[in-house]
C-alpha cells in the first residue's frame, strides 16, 4: 500500500488538482533549436478530463466548461499546450502555469454590481457647471445689436 502524499496543483483556495487527474504528451516541437529540435520531444500538452474530474464539484464543472470550451474537445478534455523554449521541463512549467490561471479565470465569479444614485451635491454640482458652459457658449456667439 503506497501511504505517500499525493501532488497536487493549487488553482485556487476552494480547488486543488490531484497529479493524478493530469496527463502530460510530449512531442517534437518546430521552430528554432537546430539538432535539438530533430531529437527531442520538447513540445509539452496538459490533458485534464474535466467532465470526470473528481475534484470538481458540478458548479465548478459547469464554470469550466462553459468558459473554456474552445479548450475543451467533444470528450470533455482540457487541452493545453506549450512549446515556447527549447527545454521540455521549461514548457512543462509554462504549460501549468498557463493552466492554474485559466482555471482560477474561469472559476472566478464577480460580486453583483449595486447601482447607486449621485448625491445631491453632486448634482447641483453637475447642474451649475452645465449652466456655466451654457453661459460661456452663449458669450463665444456673435455680438448683437443690443449688446454693445
Amino acid at each position: 500500500m503506497d501511504d505517500a502524499p499525493q501532488a497536487v496543483i493549487a488553482i485556487t483556495d476552494e480547488l486543488d488538482i490531484s497529479q493524478d487527474e493530469v496527463t502530460f504528451r510530449f512531442a517534437r516541437s518546430g521552430g528554432p533549436g537546430g539538432q535539438n529540435v530533430n531529437r527531442t520531444a520538447t513540445r509539452v500538452e496538459l490533458l485534464l478530463d474535466v467532465k470526470g474530474s473528481p475534484s470538481l464539484s458540478e458548479r465548478q464543472r459547469a464554470l469550466i466548461l462553459s468558459r473554456l470550451r474552445r479548450y475543451i474537445d467533444r470528450e470533455g478534455v482540457l487541452h493545453l499546450h506549450s512549446q515556447a523554449t527549447r527545454s521540455q521541463w521549461q514548457n512543462r512549467q509554462d504549460v501549468l502555469e498557463r493552466f492554474r490561471a485559466l482555471l482560477a479565470g474561469a472559476l472566478h465569479v464577480q460580486r453583483p454590481r449595486r447601482p447607486t444614485r449621485p448625491s445631491a451635491a453632486a448634482r447641483e454640482r453637475r447642474l451649475r457647471n452645465k449652466r456655466l458652459r451654457g453661459e460661456r457658449k452663449r458669450l463665444r456667439g456673435p455680438v448683437r445689436e443690443g449688446d454693445r
